[in-house]
């Protein structure tokens, strides 16, 4: 078997059912399985599945276990020589998984690809990044990056009149492909990120091994982008500061992942601020929903211990 698609779902039904229908829609060529791990939506998505799609591996959690795990629990029942990751608000476009496939083929040391997201307007997603620093972390923090650099900071623009090319950084997991023989090295997603960095760590986790990441901008994917976690804003932001502080100490050491987590509080404390007075003075026309207190220092102290619901694609 050539692929194995792991779609994982909390609450996206509609998106879901386009995703799937654009998969069975364009793929050509190509003997592949689709997993799709629900992680106890209420939308009756699980429902639309198997009245819909029979042939489709449906895995019903009780409980929503994460983005991470719910992938490792499809990884460990794959037959295909690939895996690919696949948000459930994703659209596939013509050729586009028979052509990252086909790449993949001619180049046996790549361990994991990715491809060119678009926002559903066709503008440019950001779709792959250097590996985080804390300089990095610095300037997407305080904003500066995305006023100063470009809009996508820290992603790199889309790049594509360079054609394929090998990056040291990560590509993101909206739609991930890995090659299976580099997966049974290096082991699934790390299930201590419950969201957010876990595509980070992986291709990490790829370059230690030796094994070449490549972004592959001829092929395009459409991204909805955040449509589970958009509910649960606040807290969804929360964890994505716990997740970076994660990585950092498993791959920095405590030192620099103590920095970071000073960062995150001296720059983030203002902002809530702001924001919470502007939601006061203009009755909540301005101002956005931004992670409280109380979510922020859970988060930040208990690194090991993530959120237990909620799930981002």
């Amino acid at each position: 078997m050539d692929v194995s698609i792991i779609i994982v779902n909390w609450n996206t039904r509609d998106l879901l059912a386009q995703c799937l229908h654009s998969v069975y829609r364009t793929v050509e060529r190509l003997d592949f399985e689709i997993f799709v791990v629900d992680n106890a939506s209420t939308d009756g998505s699980a429902q639309m599945v198997g009245r819909s799609f029979p042939e489709v591996r449906l895995i019903e959690n009780t409980e929503n276990v994460g983005f991470v795990r719910a992938n490792n629990q499809s990884i460990e029942h794959c037959h295909g020589r690939y895996v690919l990751l696949l948000n459930s608000d994703t659209q596939v476009l013509a050729s586009s998984l028979n052509n990252i496939v086909r790449f993949m083929d001619k180049h046996p040391n790549i361990g994991i690809a990715g491809v060119r997201l678009l926002n559903p307007d066709g503008t440019f997603q950001a779709s792959y990044t250097p590996f985080p620093t804390l300089w990095r972390e610095f300037l997407i923090l305080s904003t500066l990056g995305r006023r100063l650099i470009r809009p996508s900071f820290p992603s790199c623009g889309p790049q594509t009149e360079k054609g394929a090319q090998k990056i040291k950084g990560y590509v993101e997991g909206a739609c991930l492909l890995a090659r299976r023989e580099a997966v049974a090295q290096i082991g699934g997603l790390d299930e201590r990120i419950f969201m957010y960095a876990e595509d980070v760590d992986w291709c990490y986790r790829f370059h230690q091994a030796g094994w070449e990441v490549w972004y592959i901008p001829q092929v395009p994917i459409i991204h909805y982008g955040g449509q589970s976690s958009k509910r649960r804003r606040g807290r969804m932001e929360a964890e994505l500061y716990r997740s970076r502080v994660y990585f950092f100490r498993k791959h920095y050491g405590r030192p620099t992942a103590f920095c970071l987590k000073a960062f995150i509080y001296a720059m983030t404390l203002p902002k809530m601020l702001i924001h919470r007075l502007l939601r006061i003075v203009t009755q909540g026309r301005r101002g956005r929903t931004v992670t409280s207190w109380h979510e922020l220092r859970l988060a930040l102290t208990n690194i090991d211990s993530p959120v237990k619901e909620g799930i981002v694609t």
